[in-house]
């Protein structure tokens, strides 16, 4: 099974512990980026992880290749270019003062791609399951295009496609909405992953729930993806994660998946004192893409997927650090965080 994920990967600039921005000199840095974290993901369960974007011809580019190899993705893939390569700041949020990023990723190398740059006969010529998310086609308009064209490639190729939709209201500043575009692109993508706001702000499919509230009527989350594959025949399924935010330290940690046959309803977690949410949803989307072609039943790669976007609120990085007995053990139950000696 070798999945191929495609995006950007950045460099990420994080304040100290939960310091605000500059309170101390010094930020913390580390790579991170959805489609990358993806793939250290599955590298981490024993999946064949190939991973492709455009980094640039420097230093950095050389260093991001090697912390991806660390972890055993396969970076031959990759593309070097003109460019930058692009940044995000994070700041970590605590009790009601909530976690900030901000983006600085205008004319990365791969902001520059286009169209006709990748070879996708070559790219996907060995490749099972291919998996892209929402931010790359936000990036700009040329991005957006090669985005179009990798998923077009992969189901012209009988590749499943997955996408998280990931709606970021601060990187649509082309000129285009991102319903204009995430519609053409969900008409391609065989499982789609989304929270609710995904789900509204990407595909203008909106019903009425109150995220803001703490509490999530899950009746309503299946309605929603009822829509969704009502709207995209050619989607087999939709899995929606479901965060009961209390508070940046601690919400409520749960997702449902609609193949339009049945609706599944995950264990409920209650993350009491987060170190790290960024990344929690790529944890998720690795954990279904690996439960999906691990076990029989899809209640069952719902359960894993949950339990390792769990474990990721539990560390520092855009990368989820866990191994497939970190996650198999919490969803047998062992959540006591007791010392393994």
């Amino acid at each position: 099974m070798r999945v191929l994920t495609f995006g950007e990967i950045m460099l990420r600039l994080k304040a100290p512990a939960q310091e605000r921005f500059f309170q101390s000199p010094m930020l913390e840095a580390t790579f991170g980026g959805g489609e990358a974290n993806v793939a250290v993901s599955l590298a981490n369960y024993g999946l064949d992880a190939q991973y492709l974007t455009v980094l640039p011809n420097n230093v950095l580019g050389d260093e991001c290749m090697k912390e991806l190899r660390r972890f055993g993705v396969d970076t031959r893939k990759i593309q070097r270019s003109e460019g930058r390569m692009g940044l995000y700041f994070l700041e970590g949020g605590a009790n009601q003062l909530p976690s900030k990023v901000v983006y600085d990723r205008a004319y990365s190398a791969i902001a520059l791609a286009k169209p006709g740059d990748i070879d996708w006969e070559v790219a996907l010529s060995d490749v099972d399951w291919f998996h892209i998310t929402g931010i790359t086609p936000a990036i700009s308009e040329s991005a957006m295009e090669l985005s179009l064209e990798s998923v077009k490639a992969a189901k012209a190729h009988g590749i499943t496609v997955s996408c998280d939709l990931n709606y970021r209201k601060n990187l649509w500043k082309y000129g285009r909405k991102a319903p204009d575009v995430m519609r053409e692109l969900a008409k391609y993508v065989d499982v789609a992953v989304a929270n609710e706001e995904d789900v509204q702000k990407s595909l203008g499919i909106a019903i009425d729930v109150d995220v803001k509230s703490g509490q999530l009527d899950r009746a309503r989350f299946r309605t929603l993806g009822d829509k969704v594959l009502s709207d995209y025949p050619d989607m087999q399924m939709i899995a929606i994660t479901l965060r009961e935010s209390q508070s940046a330290d601690s919400n409520g940690w749960a997702a449902c998946l609609n193949d339009g046959k049945r609706f599944y309803e995950s264990k409920r977690y209650m993350i009491s004192d987060i170190v790290d949410r960024v990344g929690g949803g790529d944890a998720f989307a690795g954990g279904l893409i690996y439960g999906l072609n691990t076990y029989d039943d899809k209640q069952t790669a719902l359960e894993f997927a949950v339990a390792a976007s769990c474990l990721k609120h539990s560390i520092i990085g855009d990368f989820n650090r866990v191994t497939l007995d970190d996650v198999t053990k919490l969803m047998k139950g062992d959540g006591t965080g007791r010392v393994q000696r």
